[in-house]
């Protein structure tokens, strides 16, 4: 019998490299794709081998084809972390309007699903707390965060644009902090920071007072949301995170004392537009798709922590120019 057909897009991201794990182990074809700008073949490499699983090299923001049915489509490609899309901006830009305007496309031709990967950056810093999917958001769009937020917002307006004129079968996720093994040490991100810091010996950075929060979710627990958004008949956004709230202050101490280092947490200011609050409104998926994470913030971290510590140690050091990073 043959076997359904999916695309990822972003396939080497850190996201996207968790879907095409578990797409294989669902017994889809995977079709991944990604054009490496911030993604890592090492995240699939153990995929090569396998006769479901096959990779493109290619900017989707340029066009896409890809030859033969698909049943689904998961579009993942994008910058992630606050490093990568001030670093790259317009290419930001592109892959959250052009990128989705071409496998809106490709989706319609090839009569699939398409699920579009957006974030909980399209709330910018808000005003209402926790985050629920009705509420619009208090973005800058002229602000450094824009190129991301803006984006992301333009592909949820595209996305549902395509479902109501087209009819076509749409879905889409907004992902709220997520962590696991295969995010990037130092990719800006709170999280790979603190943990790449304890591994270097240095002191945890925390921007402003720490007060700001935080919600941390693990990559199994948010791709099974995923997974279950795709197959259901939900065409709104839905959050899909960890409602467990922490200051960044408390995390610090937290991966401190999980990695066992007598390191200190020193305050540099704050970021412009960074958000002061984060935390979802999971109700609308704990109703439509029976989902809550299911990992403790403890077990997560401990499972990240050992990954970390597996790395070579010149992963540690790779991209230093970064190191300077963002919450």
């Amino acid at each position: 019998m043959k076997k359904e057909r999916v695309l990822i897009t972003g396939a080497a991201g850190f996201l996207g490299s968790h879907l095409c794990d578990r797409f294989i182990k669902e017994g889809y074809h995977v079709i991944g794709m990604d054009n490496l700008i911030t993604g890592d073949l090492r995240n699939i490499e153990h995929l090569f081998k396998l006769p479901d699983f096959e990779f493109y090299n290619h900017d989707v923001s340029t066009f896409v084809h890809v030859p033969g049915d698909l049943k689904y489509i998961l579009h993942f490609a994008s910058p992630a972390s606050p490093i990568d899309y001030l670093k790259i901006p317009i290419q930001t830009l592109k892959v959250g309007s052009l990128g989705t305007h071409n496998l809106l496309g490709l989706a319609m031709a090839k009569k699939a699903r398409i699920l579009v990967a957006s974030t909980s950056e399209v709330y910018g810093d808000p005003t209402v707390h926790p985050q629920t999917e009705d509420y619009w958001g208090n973005v800058n769009p002229v602000g450094p965060r824009g190129v991301y937020d803006e984006a992301k917002r333009f592909q949820e307006a595209i996305t549902m644009a395509y479902h109501t004129y087209h009819g076509l079968e749409t879905r889409i996720v907004r992902i709220f902090n997520t962590y696991g093994p295969r995010m990037r040490l130092n990719d800006g991100r709170v999280l790979p920071a603190f943990m790449g810091q304890a591994l270097r010996g240095e002191d945890l950075t925390v921007f402003g007072d720490g007060s700001q929060t935080r919600s941390f979710c693990y990559v199994d627990d948010l791709v099974e949301g995923i997974y279950r958004l795709l197959l259901s008949n939900c065409v709104d956004p839905v959050n899909i995170g960890n409602p467990k709230e922490i200051t960044i202050a408390q995390f610090a101490e937290e991966i401190i004392k999980l990695t066992g280092t007598d390191q200190k947490v020193v305050y540099k200011p704050l970021p412009v537009d960074d958000p002061k609050q984060r935390q979802p409104n999971i109700t609308k998926a704990q109703e439509i798709l029976s989902w809550e994470p299911r990992y403790d913030r403890s077990e997560g971290l401990k499972i990240t922590w050992d990954y970390f510590k597996s790395l070579p140690k010149e992963r540690l050091y790779e991209e230093a120019h970064h190191r300077d990073f963002i919450n």
